[in-house]
């Protein structure tokens, strides 16, 4: 599927410009000010934002601020256009949590190439996370509102890792949200489903545990929450590309 953009900008020619270029690889939307871009964020699934900084209503600088600042919307990146070109814009571009800032007139490569770079860098740090057995869940985050979330998730996840029924359910209970949050809040950030990160969770704990080679293989199994060694030994295999045996031998 094509990463979603919000196009933010009041004038139409720019909005017609930016979204000519773009089109052939990603689904547009736009928003006329920053008012109207938080309504969208908050209605549509965004995966970057790109905006003006110059606009009535609601400015570039505040709305990067509110995206970053707002709990639902702080995971997403935001590229800020602007044709002040001064040390002080620049700035306070970045001062407001911006992942970019582009002066006017821009080169349409060099848009799309922060664009890429963005949505790049966030896929390999998932994929990072996902499939490095020590690597903390913290690296996913890009504010502090993503990491004190992702803090709770993960602290919640430990408290009950020997439970076998431990679900998205229950984890959504844990953290006093409603199951379509939490499944679109971790969707956001980890390109995983809640119950994914459940089990990711486990296997990074499991891993832990045997780096220490004072447990048994189906021991650590138990106290992550596996009823059998086996399920336990496949599902480690994919997801770190080895077996339990293989990374005792490795940390060995």
């Amino acid at each position: 599927m094509q990463p979603t953009i919000l196009l933010v900008d009041d004038n139409e020619e720019i909005v017609e410009f930016v979204t000519s270029i773009l089109l052939a690889d990603y689904t547009i939307l736009t928003a006329e000010n920053g008012e109207e871009a938080i309504a969208v964020l908050h209605s549509e699934s965004v995966d970057l934002v790109i905006s003006d900084v110059m606009m009535p209503v609601m400015d570039g600088f505040e709305l990067c601020k509110r995206i970053k600042t707002t709990f639902e919307i702080s995971h997403i990146p935001v590229i800020l256009l602007t044709a002040k070109n001064t040390l002080q814009s620049k700035i306070e571009g970045l001062e407001t949590g911006a992942d970019a800032y582009i002066e006017k007139p821009f080169s349409p490569a060099h848009l799309k190439v922060q664009m890429t770079n963005l949505l790049m860098n966030r896929h390999k740090i998932r994929q990072y996370f996902a499939q490095t057995p020590l690597v903390h869940i913290n690296t996913m985050a890009h504010t502090r509102e993503d990491e004190a979330f992702l803090e709770n998730i993960h602290n919640c996840i430990l408290r009950e890792i020997e439970n076998t029924e431990l679900d998205v359910e229950h984890l959504s209970r844990s953290v006093n949200m409603s199951r379509v949050s939490l499944y679109r809040k971790i969707k956001a950030i980890s390109d995983l489903t809640p119950h994914e990160l459940i089990n990711i969770t486990r296997l990074k704990k499991a891993a832990e545990l045997l780096s220490t080679q004072q447990y048994k293989i189906y021991e650590v199994a138990m106290m992550v929450g596996y009823k059998s060694q086996t399920h336990f030994g496949k599902n480690f295999i994919k997801q770190f590309g080895m077996s339990p045996s293989q990374y005792i031998l490795q940390k060995k």
